[in-house]
């Protein structure tokens, strides 16, 4: 059986991942999504997570239970690697990842695809600002922050998210179609 790909989404905040990520769950139910483990309480919201204290994630991690954890945020994010080695059977597989954890991941997968959501910083600063979690300075300040580049050798797709919902969905699931040979 042909193992399954391996994708890990990243981007800045405002970016749309989870929506995206959301529209390829509804056009693809064959696809995979990872439920992160975060050692942040669940009915925080947002994103589709298992929320977990900082114990119980050690506990975790020494019972094997992550294929890749990582710290961001002041938080410690884990993928279950039941979910990951689903690409033995055949499924693709995607997690909503961090820059911060490219490298390690890119060693432990190396046929690991990157999907670089982005946005103008015009957009990101509307779609924070609808979120109600920041200000506006904390906002600009966010987004006057260097990003950092990814790890060389990564095969990264970049999807362009700047417009209605449809349309970055359509370009999303476009980067997750296999590559013509």
């Amino acid at each position: 059986m042909t193992k399954g790909r391996l994708f890990a989404v990243v981007g800045p905040s405002g970016a749309g991942k989870d929506t995206l990520i959301a529209a390829a769950r509804a056009a693809r139910p064959d696809l995979v999504i990872v439920r992160r483990v975060i050692t942040r309480p669940s009915e925080l919201g947002g994103e589709d997570f298992d929320g977990v204290t900082e114990a119980d994630f050690a506990t975790r991690k020494a019972n094997g239970d992550f294929a890749l954890d990582w710290r961001a945020h002041g938080l410690r994010y884990g993928l279950p690697a039941a979910q990951i080695n689903q690409r033995n059977t055949g499924c693709d597989v995607l997690f909503n990842g961090s820059r911060a954890a490219l490298e390690p991941a890119a060693h432990l997968f190396p046929d690991l695809i990157v999907i670089r959501v982005t946005a103008p910083s015009s957009v990101l600063m509307d779609r924070l600002l609808a979120r109600g979690r920041e200000s506006r300075d904390d906002i600009a300040a966010r987004l006057q922050r260097p990003s950092f580049d990814l790890p060389a050798n990564l095969h990264v797709i970049d999807v362009l998210n700047d417009g209605p919902v449809e349309q970055g969905a359509a370009r999303f699931l476009a980067a997750l179609q296999p590559v013509k040979a």
